[in-house]
Parts: C-alpha cells; structure tokens; sequence
C-alpha cells in the first residue's frame, strides 16, 4: 500500500472512531452529507453522497444512484440531486456513489464497446458491492431488504450488470437510458428501463416484447426527454416526469 493509501486509511480509521462521518446540512426536509469509504483490497477510495429522510420520516427502502460518464473530472454522483432528493423526501435513503476517480482511465469510445468498456462496468460493480457491505455495518437498521439500483447511461450499464452477476442482492434494478449492457432475461430483480428520444440502444441490449412480457420487464419510451435530459440538466418537467416513473417503478 503506498503513503497515500495509508494516509487515506488513517484519515477514514479517526473519522469513524470519533464518530464524526460527515459535515451535514438540511435541506428541502432531507438530511444531504458526503464522505469516503476505502477499499483496502483495491486500495481505492469511493466518495459517497448520502440523501436520508429525516428522522420522523418512515424510511421505505434504499436507493444506489449510480452516475453516467462524467470523463474523470469529479463530482458526477452529485448531478443526480433531482431525483436523490426527491426519492429521499419520499422515505428512501439513497446512497450516490462516484465510481470515477482522475487517475482512472478514460473510458472507451471506439472497438466493441461492450468489450472494451467492461473492465469499467466491472469497476462499477465491485464499488456497488463494497458499498452495500460497508454501509451495512453502519446502518444494519435500514431497510436492506428493499434495495433498489438505479443507473444513468454508463451508470445503468453498471447497474444491469450487477442484476445479472448479483440477483440476490437487489429487489428492482432500473435503468435511465443505458445503451450497451444487455438487460438481463430474468425475473429477480424486477428490471426497468426508461428510455430517451434521440438514441438507440445497441442491438440485444432491451428485450423483445415478448421476453418483457415473460419477465414482467417494463421499458418505457419517452419521447420528449433526451439522452442528456436525465440529469439536473434536464427541465422541471423533463426530471418530474421522470421521478413519477421511478417512485412507480419502486412501489410496482
């Protein structure tokens, strides 16, 4: 492990120890703090950001947000604020993780993008999957038995990945507008997908419709929201519609 490996550790080992995990504001009736888990068998640092109801507020299950491409420049897990905050004034504690780093690689934008970008959905996974773990041991209170993945673009790539490696963990899997990942043919999780108007999804990647039918798979074409709409770039209404769909989603 290098120094700055070790000085990270020491820093995370303090924090926890003193019971001091986070500066935290409130805001729109939510509770938003940011801090940073580290993975020691990969000696790599994972920032979170935290939406939770407070605490006179029943929380209903949790929520992973994971981010689309942001080309390494930080900050990405926080651009989701829209649907984190809402999904958090609505009982869900989301946790938004930011799955790039600067000294990552960039990702791959030519040869077989399902190849050549795996390594970076893998990553993607391996973060998920820590996460849950760690955050389980901080909060073995919540609700682990209703959670719920969801993934923009490269994010939801991420996110079908680990519904077809890890079923067992997720109770509904929901993809904005990913394009090369295939949806998995199952029925645990439930599988959901939204898709935007200005792109297509790579072939085999969204099922039949008589393979959505068999898995109760939805896919839902929106016809007046793009590809880059399903962020905080997106309008008030753009990101409303898109919350409806996603609060029906996690009580379908």
């Amino acid at each position: 492990m290098n120094n700055y490996s070790l000085r990270v550790l020491l820093f995370l080992l303090i924090i926890f120890s003193s019971d001091i995990l986070y500066s935290q504001i409130k805001k729109d009736s939510i509770d938003e703090y940011t801090f940073d888990i580290y993975d020691i068998s990969r000696e790599r640092l994972i920032p979170l950001a935290i939406y939770s109801p407070l605490q006179d507020i029943k929380i209903a299950g949790i929520v992973i947000m994971n981010h689309g491409y942001g080309r390494n420049e930080g900050g990405s897990y926080k651009t989701y604020s829209a649907i984190t905050r809402k999904l958090a004034s609505k009982g869900y504690f989301v946790i938004s993780i930011q799955h790039e780093l600067p000294d990552d690689d960039l990702l791959a934008m030519d040869g077989n993008l399902y190849e050549t970008r795996m390594p970076n959905w893998q990553r993607g996974v391996e973060n998920i999957l820590f996460t849950i773990n760690e955050i389980k041991k901080i909060r073995p209170d919540l609700n682990w038995e209703n959670l719920n993945l969801i993934g923009h673009s490269n994010g939801g790539d991420m996110t079908m990945l680990f519904a077809t490696r890890y079923p067992e963990y997720t109770k509904r899997a929901i993809s904005l507008d990913h394009r090369r990942m295939p949806i998995p043919l199952q029925k645990k999780p439930r599988l959901y997908s939204l898709r935007g108007c200005d792109y297509e999804a790579d072939k085999g990647v969204l099922p039949s419709v008589s393979d959505r039918e068999r898995y109760s798979i939805r896919v839902i074409q929106l016809d007046d929201i793009k590809h880059g709409g399903m962020d905080d770039k997106g309008s008030v209404y753009q990101l409303d519609k898109i919350n409806n769909f996603i609060l029906d989603f996690l009580e379908d």
